[in-house]
């Protein structure tokens, strides 16, 4: 194995099994990788539990966070400039200091329960077929309302000397020049090496392009 170990991170409703196709993928092309398993109820707890996975690696951190996780992984790289030398996202970005972290959806009981496809219908989730879908569905993981409903919070401007690749799903390229320079995304617009990599797949390219994902990953 060679390079830095690759920490990945999932997206909301999804557990450390969402990047089972991938983590494979990785290792045949020379990398290791550590999924993070989130248990944490609260937003501090799951940075904590991403940090611990990043101390863990014998040496620098490449730091891969899905969706909503985009922001808990560059959380994570605010926390360890020294440690994290690269951040991947994938499908989502960096949310300003002081923001919530993903209150997307009805918290109910304590806890914000996947919503149920026709959230996602279209793009998002195109390329998943019925039993992808009620795969998915049935493996949800509530999101804590501590979680959903976290600051977000970062405090070292080192992070945006960090080299920090943007994988496209859904939308393009060309999409996000557009929101950076609409201000739509603060913390992108700050990043000094930004690059922006297409995938042809949904939201969730861990599930429906497994192989191309690690590709991407594996070259960051």
């Amino acid at each position: 194995m060679s390079g830095e170990q690759i920490v990945l991170v999932g997206g909301l409703w999804t557990d450390a099994a969402v990047w089972d196709r991938v983590v494979p993928e990785l290792e045949a092309r020379g990398r290791r990788a550590a999924p993070v398993r989130l248990t944490g109820r609260t937003l501090d707890e799951q940075v904590s539990e991403v940090l611990a996975v990043v101390d863990a690696a014998p040496g620098p951190a490449v730091v891969a966070g899905h969706s909503a996780a985009a922001a808990l992984a560059w959380m994570a790289a605010d926390a360890r400039p020294g440690r994290v030398v690269k951040v991947v996202l994938i499908g989502g970005w960096p949310k300003p200091d002081g923001t919530t972290y993903a209150a997307f959806f009805e918290i109910t009981g304590g806890v914000m329960p996947f919503p149920g496809w026709a959230a996602f219908e279209g793009p998002d989730s195109a390329d998943l077929d019925e039993q992808a879908r009620a795969a998915f569905a049935a493996a949800a993981v509530p999101v804590p309302e501590g979680v959903a409903r976290g600051v977000v919070r970062l405090r070292d401007e080192r992070r945006y000397d960090l080299p920090v690749t943007l994988v496209c799903p859904e939308f393009d390229p060309d999409d996000v020049r557009s929101w950076i320079a609409e201000g739509e995304l603060p913390e992108l617009a700050r990043i000094k090496h930004l690059d922006l990599v297409d995938i042809d797949s949904g939201h969730w390219p861990m599930l429906t392009r497994p192989a191309e994902l690690a590709g991407i990953l594996a070259a960051v």
